[in-house]
Parts: structure tokens; sequence; C-alpha cells
């Protein structure tokens, strides 16, 4: 069985890669296709006897009629029902309004299919993308990721379409080829050679337009990279007048993009020109064969005709969907390779549900190397007891960070033990712990909507959660100038909050960690960006907060840390030295220069 799965998604890879989204919907579907294959092929069969019924000269036995239809004369005598052109026009109509239902069952479901389908693709990304480490983000390609998530399911989208479309005429060139062989069995070689000369003609093309396709994908993500690096550094390129070099990038990615799609235009507009030239000429061939070699009689001429038409016509449909696939299947290939990346790049998470903070956190001989090379933190023994305020300090690339993307379970160490309350934070859900975490960066986190969805994370307005929102605002002292605002808690902020001053945005981006029950509270370089007055408006806004949160600090100004309970200074990713900010100051010469030196 399991080489069995082996050769089939080696073989039909695509068809695995919706299988495995899909499971046995895949088969209603194709069962529903030749459902409607079958019905058409029998009303396109009763012209067989609505000829012989017409011609005054067949004879009007039983024995007179073959193939699919052969039963006809004895259901009708049954239920004694004559076999004449009323009865069989009846049939006729009967068997397509049959097919009709079919096909809008079919149709209907298809679509359904579709959507969840989609659906699924967007949610696995998403619970991906919630659940790879930190780590591994920080070294992806940002546009491959925005590309996948937006264009690239669109893509996907339509390679399902015209993937399952080129199947349901596969399914329907097959019936039309079964009922062919019932009709003429000679008539069907002729159909099977015409059909395999057409395939043969269009392989090629099926080949450079793969190709192609895989070209557009890397160009889209190259191209969704450099939008966003120009979004995100627009004020950089402008004020420097880096923006048009920046641009030419854009420009040339931009080309190669229309270059493939117009490769794969082209490709697909030789397919659409020559099918029915082709069609017709196999057509005409196959009249003349059935005249003149086969010596066909007029009817069978003529039924076999329609046979022969619709089979040939689903082939070249095929043939039109198989290439239309082909050109998106550099984005099923991608989207698959991607899924695949994330999951494999999943964070491994604890079984041990935390309530938060009870004694403390500490650092245990703890060691971080990038890639097992280059060491960042060495051999780090560091303990953050509960509600107290430590404060980080130290040179650019001393491992501050490094240390707190430890400490609040981004990476973990290269060797040694991190320890919440005597329980390792390896065998504890990393979710549960970070959901009591508050970060606030040197860069506040601003998100384009109302205020109170930003400081709230889209909580309900309830009454209870008003509550709570006041009391963030009054405790990061931005109650008032929200209060100034036009629409007040529903302001809308715009990109990055652009309508908002730093200190303001600061503000706002401690009262959303304040709004949340947290634990432990990290502030990284959080009041550097500001000026002088705001800095020590928003600083007395956090020794306030002193004795409530395990208050973690990184700083370069040593003035913000003087009032914590405990100051560790790093060098070179080793701990100098800890103790209070006074003591430091009388007993470490590197930190007592790093204070003369900020005038402190």
């Amino acid at each position: 069985m399991q080489k069995i799965k082996a050769i089939l998604a080696k073989n039909f890879e695509s068809f695995a890669y919706f299988y495995r989204y899909l499971r046995y919907r895949i088969f209603i579907s194709i069962i529903l296709s030749i459902v409607v294959g079958f019905l058409d092929g029998l009303g396109l069969s009763m012209f067989l006897p609505l000829f012989q019924v017409l011609d005054p000269s067949a004879p009007k036995t039983e024995n007179a009629l073959s193939g699919p239809v052969a039963f006809l004369p004895k259901l009708l005598d049954y239920f004694s029902i004559n076999f004449d052109i009323y009865s069989v026009l009846v049939i006729l109509c009967l068997f397509f309004c049959l097919k009709g239902v079919a096909q809008y069952i079919r149709t209907s479901y298809q679509v359904v299919l579709q959507q969840s389908f989609i659906k699924q693709i967007r949610l696995t990304l998403i619970a991906c993308l919630n659940k790879i480490g930190y780590k591994y983000f920080v070294g992806s390609d940002v546009g491959r990721i925005q590309n996948t998530l937006s264009a690239e399911v669109d893509r996907v989208a339509r390679a399902y379409q015209t993937y399952f479309t080129a199947l349901q005429f596969s399914v329907f060139v097959l019936v039309y080829m079964g009922f062919a062989f019932f009709v003429d069995f000679k008539f069907a070689l002729v159909v099977s050679v015409g059909g395999l000369l057409t395939n043969l003609l269009y392989k090629k093309l099926y080949a450079r337009t793969k190709g192609a396709s895989k070209e557009l994908t890397l160009s889209n993500h190259l191209f969704q990279s450099l939008i966003i690096q120009r979004v995100a550094n627009f004020k950089y390129l402008k004020a420097t007048g880096s923006d048009e070099r920046f641009s030419k990038k854009l420009i040339n990615t931009t080309i190669d993009i229309e270059k493939d799609n117009r490769k794969i235009g082209i490709l697909s507009s030789i397919l659409t020109a020559t099918r029915e030239p082709l069609l017709i000429f196999v057509v005409v061939l196959v009249i003349f064969i059935q005249v003149a070699v086969l010596k066909g009689g007029l009817s069978t001429i003529i039924v076999s005709l329609i046979f022969f038409y619709k089979a040939l016509n689903a082939l070249m449909f095929v043939q039109t969907q198989t290439n239309l696939f082909l050109a998106v299947s550099g984005s099923l290939n991608n989207m698959s390779e991607f899924t695949d990346e994330l999951q494999s790049n999943e964070e491994k998470d604890g079984t041990i549900v935390t309530t938060g903070i009870n004694t403390g956190i500490r650092f245990e001989n703890v060691s971080f190397a990038y890639n097992n090379e280059r060491i960042i933190l060495g051999n780090i023994n560091l303990t953050f007891p509960k509600n107290q305020t430590i404060a980080l300090v130290g040179e650019s690339g001393s491992g501050k960070t490094t240390l707190v993307n430890l400490l609040v379970g981004l990476i973990q160490p290269t060797s040694g033990k991190i320890l919440l309350d005597e329980l390792s934070l390896s065998e504890i859900n990393k979710h549960a712990f970070q959901q009591k975490v508050g970060y606030i960066t040197q860069d506040p986190v601003i998100f384009n909507d109302t205020i109170f969805n930003n400081v709230t994370f889209w909580d309900p307005p309830t009454e209870q959660n008003k509550e709570r929102f006041y009391r963030a605002l009054e405790q990061s002292s931005a109650a008032d100038f929200v209060a100034s605002l036009p629409g007040k808690e529903n302001e809308m902020l715009g990109n990055a909050g652009i309508n908002l001053s730093g200190g303001q945005k600061q503000r706002l981006s401690i009262a959303r960690e304040l709004y949340k029950d947290i634990n432990l509270l990290v502030l990284d370089e959080a009041t550097s960006a500001l000026d002088s007055e705001t800095e020590q408006n928003i600083q007395k806004n956090i020794d306030a907060l002193k004795g409530k949160y395990t208050v973690v600090i990184i700083a370069h100004r040593l003035s913000t840390v003087r009032s914590a309970d405990i100051v560790c200074f790093l060098k070179n990713g080793k701990i100098e030295a800890t103790g209070s900010f006074e003591e430091l100051t009388n007993t470490n010469a590197d930190f007592q220069r790093m204070v003369k030196m900020q005038e402190i």
C-alpha cells in the first residue's frame, strides 16, 4: 500500500496535493462528472434510433438497435409504450433534462469544493505562520511569505479550477469514447489516433509553459520583497534621493514579470488559435474515412461524427486547460513547498500551562550561538525575581536583546536551562506564557485601526472592556490626548500611527500592554527615541508600575534605570556585574565610565 501511495504521489503530484486537503470529496466530483457525461452520451445515442425511426427503409425491430440504447425497445414494451418517433423524442429530451440537473449539481458542488479548498489553504498557512519559530522567521524571505499568502493563493485557486476542469473533460473524453466503441469500434480507433497526434503537438508547449510559470513565481517573490522594503524605508529613500535608484530594481523586476506573463500568454494563444483548425481537419478526415474506407451508413456516420466531435472537442479543452494549469503550476509547487517548509520549522512547545510568575525566572549556565558558531551569550546565570525591576545595560552588541529574546521564549538556548518557578521553559506551553508578557519597543507597534482596537486588540466593546481600556489610558498618561481627538477612542490612527507624535504612539503602546493581564513587562529601549520631556513623563508612568509587575528594561540611557532593583551589566555576551545602580557605580570601572560619559 505504501508503494502504491508513493507511485501515485510521484506521478500524480498535483492530484495528491489537492487530495491532501479535500480527501474523498474529489471522487464525488469525479463521479458527478461521469454521471453528466453518461447522460449526455445517452442523449446523443438517441439520435441513432431517431434516424432509424425516420428512415422508412430501416427495420423497426429491437435488433435494429445496438450499443448503449439497445435496451430501449424492451423497456418501452415493458411499459406498453410504442417504439415510435414520439417516444424517442420524449426519451431524448428526458436524458438531456437529467443531464442538466446533474450538471447543475456538479457545478454547484464544484464551487463549494473550490471555496472549501481555498479556505483550507488560507487557514493552514495562517496556522503554520503562527507556529513557526522566531529564529526561522528572521532568516526568511519576507517577500516570499507575503507573496505566498496573497497573490500565490489566488494563483493556486486558478490552478485548482483549471486542473479539475481538465480532469472533468478528460472524463467526458473517456465517456464519449466508450459510447463511440459501442456505436462503431473502427471509428473509436480513428478518434484515438487523432487525439494522440494532437496531444503530441502540444507536449512541447506544455513544457515551455511550466518553465515560464516557475520563473514568474520567483519574480513575484522578489517584487513583493522589494515593495515591502520600499514602503518600510520610504522616508530614508526619499530624504537621501535614493528612491530612483531603488525604483530601478522594482522596474527591472516588473519587466521580468511582464516577460514571463507575455510568454505564458503567447503560448496560450497558440493553443487557442490552433484548436479549431485542428478540430475541423480531423473531422473532415474522419468523415472521409467513414465514407470512403469504412463504407459506413448515413445514420452511423452522423452519430459517430457527433461523438467524435464531442470527444475531440473535450480533448482540445483538456489540452487548453492543461496549459492554463501549467501556467500557474509554479505557484502550486511553491505553495506545497512553502507549507511543508513552515510545518517542518514549527516551533516545539511544552504542555505545562502556567498561571503566571510565582517566584521568578532563572537562567542557569545559559549560552546561545547562531548556527552553533557565532557565540552571542556565554554562561549566563541570572535571576529575574517576581515583581522586581531588572535593567540590562551594556554597549551595543553586548547581548541584551538576545537575552530578552531567550527570556520571553522567542529563541531557545544552545546550552543551559531557563526556569520559570523551577519549571524548564522548554516544558511550558509558550503561547500561554507569552500571553502574560507585555513587550514595548523603541518603535511602537501601531495598527491602522481605531485607538480602542489598538489598545484592546479587537476585544468587543463591552462595559467591562471599556473600563479596562480607560484604566490603561490613565496608567499610561494617554487619557488626556485621546480625549482631545475628534473621534476620541474611535479615532483612526492611519498607517503606523502617522497621525500621532512619537510620545503619543509610545503611550498607546504602553496602554495596550497594561490593558492585558500580564506578569512580565519588557521595555526594549522604549523611550530612547523620544524628546526629554516626553521621556520623563513616560518614565514616571513606568516607575509607577514598580512592584506591580516583573519589569525588564533594556536601556542605553542609564538615567532611565536608576530606580531599578537590579542592574545587570553585560559585556561581550557575558555578565560582568550585577547589583543596584549605586553599587555598580562604585564597584565596576566600565559601568562607572558609562555613567561619566552620560553625565549622570
